[in-house]
């Protein structure tokens, strides 16, 4: 199986789509230089797979990478199914998963319109062990 980056997102404040970027700096224990959501936690990392921005493109949304708030959208790999725990390396990055899925506390614009979001199930969250450079097209690998 081959994942790559397709896209890489940031936001200045929390609680809005995120915009798709040439390239983002990651550091160890922090996130991505300026995006909003880096800090010392467990989730310094979204990423959401493309295929689950198309279950909404298919339900009728003008939705793609970073309308969902996350920082890295992929495709080739159902990010959902990994394990906590699980090592990525994307880029010249190493990754670690620290919880699937999230609870959605206020409904989304994206879940008013469509009556369901893919973000609270099928978007994954990560800590940053090895910072480095991700841009679209780079790879994602498991860590064996």
């Amino acid at each position: 199986m081959s994942a790559q980056v397709v896209a890489v997102c940031i936001s200045e404040k929390k609680g809005e789509r995120k915009r798709p970027v040439a390239s983002v700096e990651l550091r160890q224990a922090h996130g991505i230089v300026g995006d909003a959501h880096a800090g010392e936690w467990h989730r310094q990392i979204s990423l959401l797979a493309h295929e689950s921005i198309e279950k909404m493109q298919r339900m009728g949304l003008d939705v793609d990478s970073g309308d969902f708030a996350e920082n890295i959208t992929t495709s080739g790999m159902e990010l959902f199914t990994l394990a906590v725990g699980t090592r990525l390396t994307v880029g010249e990055t190493l990754l670690e998963v620290t919880q699937i899925g999230k609870e959605c506390h206020t409904r989304c614009a994206i879940f008013h319109q469509a009556g369901d979001c893919v973000m609270p199930k099928e978007g994954i969250f990560t800590r940053v062990l090895t910072g480095g450079t991700i841009r679209p097209g780079d790879r994602v690998n498991l860590c064996r």
